[in-house]
């Protein structure tokens, strides 16, 4: 199982988009600085996330989400 995933930060108001195989461990990687890029928005929390058989149908997923560049886009699926 595959997840494409969605993490916000408070500090940064951020969010940022993400896929992975396991959402815990890859949670803790990030909260724990694993990442370049989402090192300065620790703590971050899942706020959304969807199932995929499938690699490539989740990062087939994640890249629509990101190719929409749009907050609003992101926060009607959170809701």
């Amino acid at each position: 199982m595959y997840y494409t995933y969605i993490l916000y930060s408070e500090h940064k108001d951020k969010y940022y988009v993400g896929y992975t195989h396991d959402i815990a461990l890859r949670l803790a990687r990030h909260n724990a600085g694993w990442s370049k890029s989402t090192k300065s928005g620790i703590p971050w929390q899942v706020v959304y996330f969807e199932k995929y058989a499938t690699k490539s149908e989740a990062t087939k997923r994640e890249s629509a989400i990101k190719h929409k560049k749009s907050r609003k886009y992101i926060e009607a699926l959170i809701k």
